[in-house]
């Protein structure tokens, strides 16, 4: 991980803001979708994308709060193209349905930012009866990305512009279980750690990145896949109970960002053409930086592949 103020090869820090990694860039043409828009680094996210000419979709659990977030957005940028849509990712049905929909739209998708996710919850299950980190973290955006692929292959070549996927994934990934992935152990509540289980959903998001990297090279589609962690930052995602006990003796070795800077390295990955090209990578403080030699496994990578397609596809 970078040092907190010290510039990278990028030319960016952590101390860097969305704005300030996007000053002068033109995404006018450009459609994203932005998962978890209407809270934390999501609404900053879809903010200055759309400061930057980007139509953003604003996928969110509460369409209510997503209408004021896009007013409130829309009193700073009149000119902005912003649409709220809803999209509850522990409900697969829900993704499902939010695909459809904007399948049937017939939006074009060039950006597609998995943003959303909840952290350190007690021990619960998603309405598939999987539990609710995995599920929402990891499973939810990993049928979201699959079914909207064809979408995002559609416009990368009709545009002539390279997609972007971007999970937003934290350092926490290296906080997960021992073994990683408790693929037989996943709804074991007997064994559940609140916070090694949010690792194992940030290391999946990871891991997922990098095998859909893979995958996209070897079919030669002009699109990337990408992972960050956006630092630490004081937003809702803290609200469980059991968060500050697990998480004291980590987050005390860092200092927290704002939300503007903890937003900057997903808009820096979505839009800088420094990272054109660049794929299966994972970012900090918009830099490229290092990760957990599980989150380098590429076993592991299509194990949960294949783990992750059974599930979603039996549901």
């Amino acid at each position: 991980m970078w040092i907190f103020g010290i510039k990278g090869e990028s030319g960016f820090s952590a101390r860097s803001t969305a704005e300030q990694v996007t000053l002068g860039l033109d995404g006018t043409g450009l459609t994203a979708i932005v998962t978890g828009a209407s809270s934390g680094i999501g609404i900053e996210t879809a903010r200055v994308l759309a400061l930057r000419g980007v139509h953003v979709v604003m996928a969110v659990r509460n369409t209510n709060t997503g209408k004021k977030v896009k007013d409130e957005i829309l009193k700073e940028i009149p000119n902005a193209k912003i649409d709220v849509m809803e999209l509850d990712l522990s409900s697969l049905e829900s993704v499902k349905k939010f695909a459809s929909d904007y399948t049937s739209s017939a939006l074009p998708l060039n950006l597609l930012i998995n943003n959303a996710g909840v952290m350190a919850t007690p021990f619960l299950l998603s309405k598939d009866q999987i539990e609710l980190q995995f599920a929402t973290n990891h499973l939810g955006h990993f049928l979201l990305t699959n079914i909207l692929l064809d979408t995002m292959k559609r416009t990368a070549r009709e545009s002539h512009k390279e997609g972007r996927i971007v999970n937003v994934s934290s350092e926490a990934h290296r906080f997960a279980y021992s073994e990683g992935i408790r693929f037989d152990k996943i709804n074991d509540e007997s064994s559940y750690g609140q916070l090694s289980a949010y690792g194992q959903s940030k290391l999946s998001n990871i891991l997922h990145a990098n095998e859909l990297a893979t995958r996209l090279k070897e079919e030669g589609v002009e699109i990337t896949a990408n992972s960050l962690h956006p630092g630490s930052i004081a937003t809702n995602l803290t609200r469980y109970h059991g968060f500050i006990d697990g998480l004291v003796s980590w987050v005390g070795k860092y200092v927290l960002k704002t939300i503007p800077q903890g937003a900057a390295t997903t808009c820096y990955v979505a839009l800088h053409p420094q990272v054109k090209g660049v794929s299966g990578e994972y970012f900090c403080d918009s830099n490229i930086g290092s990760r957990s030699t599980l989150a380098t496994d590429a076993g592991l990578a299509k194990k949960l592949w294949d783990f992750s397609l059974e599930l979603t596809e039996s549901k």
